[in-house]
C-alpha cells in the first residue's frame, strides 16, 4: 500500500470523540493507568520528536516522558485535565506528575496510517499494531502496542 492511500485521521481541536474512532467496528473504550511520568513545559516554541513524528509545541505546552522514555506534548489547556502534581512540584512547574485515570476510545490499527494534530501542522505517522487513540478533547494521539499494554487498561 501507498503511503498517499494510507488513512489520514485529523484532531478536531473540539470537545467529544470523533466520529472516525467512535464509529469504528475495532473501537474499544479504556481509561489511563496511574502512571507517574517527568513533565517539562516549553519556554519557547519548539519541536520535540515522538516516536510517531516531530511535533511542535508552544509557549507553556508540557513535554511529557513517560515510563519508557517515550516524549509527548500536551497543550497547556488540557494538561491540567490529565495530569496531577505529585509533591513537592507544584501545579505548572516542571516535575513529577501523575496521569489521570481519563476515560478515551481506541482502535488497534491492521495498516500503516497518518494523525495530523489539532495544529494542523504536526503530523504522526503509526504502523501495523499501533493504536489511533481518542482523548475526547479533539486530540487524536498514536500509541504503539507496548505503551498501550502499559498506560491503559480497558472497561466495558
Amino acid at each position: 500500500m501507498t503511503q498517499d492511500a494510507d488513512p489520514v485521521f485529523r484532531s478536531s481541536s473540539h470537545p467529544g470523540y470523533s466520529s472516525a474512532v467512535s464509529n469504528h467496528p475495532g473501537r474499544v473504550s479504556a481509561r489511563k493507568l496511574r502512571r507517574e511520568v517527568q513533565v517539562q513545559f516549553a519556554s519557547t516554541a519548539c519541536t520535540i520528536q515522538t516516536q510517531e513524528g516531530s511535533v511542535h509545541a508552544r509557549p507553556g505546552d508540557a513535554i511529557v516522558t513517560g515510563t519508557a522514555g517515550e516524549h509527548w506534548r500536551v497543550s497547556r489547556a488540557h494538561f491540567s485535565e490529565k495530569y496531577q502534581a505529585l509533591a513537592p512540584t507544584n501545579d505548572g512547574e516542571p516535575g513529577r506528575y501523575v496521569s489521570l485515570p481519563n476515560p478515551i476510545q481506541a482502535v488497534p490499527m491492521s495498516q500503516p496510517f497518518e494523525v495530523v494534530l489539532a495544529d494542523g501542522v504536526s503530523r504522526l505517522r503509526g504502523q501495523p499494531g499501533d493504536w489511533l487513540v481518542d482523548y475526547g478533547d479533539g486530540s487524536l494521539g498514536i500509541v504503539s502496542k507496548a505503551i498501550f499494554a502499559n498506560t491503559y487498561e480497558l472497561v466495558g
